[in-house]
């Protein structure tokens, strides 16, 4: 099967693209030219994945998490490439499925709860969870967005970054954590495999915390008005 191959060589240049666009001045040349190498790689490997759980490898956990990955990184690039009001049906589209996923991994994970300790297709409870807080979030926001038509400056930047980051947290968990029974076996035992995992969620803080304190800054030198954007 060709989706197998291709999903694993998306996987890799989405690490290496997504790690490249991680440590590269944003804004720059290189930061750009990496993000979208990042955002091809992605959504070729989350719908290839979709397919091989959906049609080949049947594994519900796997559709759902490939079809949530798909929409942070689709949700953004539309933050970034158009207003509200040009992507206002793809918006609302997004809102729904991003709903229904996040309600359906709740569900998978209440599932999980009464099935033991071999949770659902070998995934516990904790996961689902995540999945689904994050999916729900992703919706209300969306909600928030499409109600207030318009985002901009630092609103604009941060839903762009926490949405590329976490699907590169995503990315990162399942080759280092679901994948690490491929990895020598003193390099899992080190528990050296988890610190890729954190580093990303370490310089999406980072940075969300820098969008809040310009944020602050620019609303004490009346800069930006206190509305919602």
């Amino acid at each position: 099967m060709f989706l197998l191959p291709l999903h694993i060589l998306a996987g890799l240049i989405a690490l290496a693209a997504g790690a490249l666009a991680m440590a590269t001045a944003k804004g720059s040349t290189l930061h750009r030219g990496s993000g979208r190498c990042f955002v091809v790689a992605m959504l070729t490997m989350t719908t290839s994945a979709i397919i091989m759980a959906e049609f080949f490898r049947p594994n519900r956990v796997n559709v759902m998490a490939g079809v949530l990955t798909f929409y942070l990184v689709a949700t953004a690039v539309l933050a970034v490439r158009r207003s509200v009001e040009q992507s206002f049906g793809l918006l609302a589209a997004s809102m729904l499925l991003a709903l229904a996923t996040g309600a359906y991994a709740f569900a998978l994970a209440a599932e999980a709860m009464g099935g033991g300790h071999h949770g659902i297709d070998g995934i516990p409870p904790q996961p689902l969870i995540m999945f689904g807080t994050i999916g729900l979030l992703g919706g209300l926001l969306d909600a928030r967005l499409l109600w207030a038509r318009s985002i901009a400056g630092v609103h604009r930047l941060a839903r762009h970054l926490w949405r590329m980051e976490l699907a590169m947290f995503v990315a990162a968990a399942s080759l280092f954590l679901g994948q690490a029974r491929h990895f020598p076996e003193p390099l899992r035992r080190s528990g050296l495999l988890t610190v890729p995992v954190v580093l990303v969620l370490l310089h999406l803080v980072y940075w969300l915390a820098r969008l809040l304190i310009k944020r602050r800054n620019m609303i004490g030198s009346g800069a930006i008005g206190t509305g919602n954007s």
